[in-house]
């Protein structure tokens, strides 16, 4: 069963995966496989921080706070259609009580994938046309780097949308070392080589290798300053570029304003509300009391029920969604706080 991949039936059985469109379900699915453990063998163990959401198929674990088993979770429970001990750092260890199977996702793809699914705009297929690439995983391998991680998800779409696709030949020079910046890129196709002129080697020292999703071009565009390396087209290829203008003003953060745990439940305890972005199976896991759940893709419909005199602290898993909801809130007169790190990093007693 190792290595196996897991199929896109299953992974809707599981929460909050099942919230998401189809052909994004069969994109996590073509890139998560199942994993095995034997008897006595961890998980993870608490206090654990790697972003894995792992998710129980077969088996049995048993989850232990400072060596105390707390609880046990069964493969195909309707306890084991969440992910297996959210939080983070992790709260508990989790302990294989026979051979279990079990698969880890990246928690910030899942996260990013959730959030530009329920913002309703756009969707990844429409974006792929859009920039006039039929690619399957440039996007989906671009938006799991750390650096897109970091984009209010309020401007991806536009990120997308104003990119343009060059094509290259083997050889061609996309940029030259000590140049001006004016793009930052992404590879969609083929490969690039990174070169870096020394005053011991004109020819240049090869840096690095990339390939499709990694991107390029930034560093110039943030210090405003020349180009530190040479970027030379490996291979025929095919890449998306955005302009330096776009660049600085889309990857600027939206005002919003971060509150930590301890500021949140005092704006709540002086008349604010928790308001709970996440989808309904996710508030049915676990959530803060008194929290309003109002999905993210549902919250321009529901504006009407909410009360303009009010303060929402607006919270997810993360901070993603969140600031997502917060964005489109704030542009409609209310009065918003994003829980900072959300609600599995902030250490946020949910209920």
């Amino acid at each position: 069963m190792e290595n196996e991949k897991v199929g896109m039936s299953q992974l809707k059985t599981f929460s909050p995966i099942n919230g998401l469109k189809a052909e994004n379900v069969q994109a996590l699915a073509n890139k998560t496989y199942v994993q095995t453990l034997h008897q006595g063998r961890f998980l993870f163990k608490q206090g654990d921080e790697k972003r894995r959401t792992i998710y129980m198929l077969e088996g049995e674990v048993e989850l232990l706070v400072d060596g105390k088993v707390v609880r046990t979770v069964a493969g195909g429970s309707k306890e084991a259609a969440n992910p297996l001990s959210p939080m983070f750092p992790r709260r508990e260890s989790a302990r294989a009580l026979s051979r279990v199977s079990y698969i880890a996702i990246d928690s910030d793809l899942l996260d990013v994938m959730l959030t530009w699914d329920q913002t309703g705009s756009y969707e990844v297929s429409e974006l792929r046309n859009a920039a006039g690439t039929d690619e399957d995983d440039w996007m989906t391998t671009l938006l799991r780097t750390e650096a897109f991680h970091k984009i209010p998800p309020a401007n991806i779409q536009a990120i997308f949308l104003r990119m343009q696709q060059v094509q290259y030949k083997a050889g061609d020079m996309v940029l030259k070392q000590g140049d001006d910046g004016d793009y930052f890129y992404a590879i969609t196709s083929g490969q690039c080589a990174v070169t870096r002129e020394t005053p011991l080697n004109k020819e240049g020292i090869k840096l690095a290798q990339l390939g499709v999703g990694d991107t390029f071009g930034e560093e110039a565009l943030i210090s405003d300053a020349k180009r530190n390396a040479t970027v030379t087209m490996a291979t025929d290829g095919s890449l998306m570029r955005l302009g330096k203008d776009d660049f600085n003003t889309l990857l600027n953060e939206p005002l919003l304003d971060w509150v930590s745990y301890e500021e949140a439940r005092r704006i709540v305890a002086e008349g604010g509300t928790w308001l709970d972005v996440r989808l309904p199976s996710e508030f049915e896991n676990y959530h803060q009391e008194d929290a309003i759940n109002m999905p993210l893709y549902f919250i321009r419909l529901k504006l009407k029920t909410l009360d303009p005199d009010r303060k929402y602290v607006v919270c997810c898993d993360t901070g993603r969604r969140s600031s997502a909801g917060s964005f489109i809130l704030n542009g409609r007169g209310f009065d918003t706080y994003v829980l900072e790190g959300g609600l599995t990093m902030s250490g946020a007693d949910a209920a």
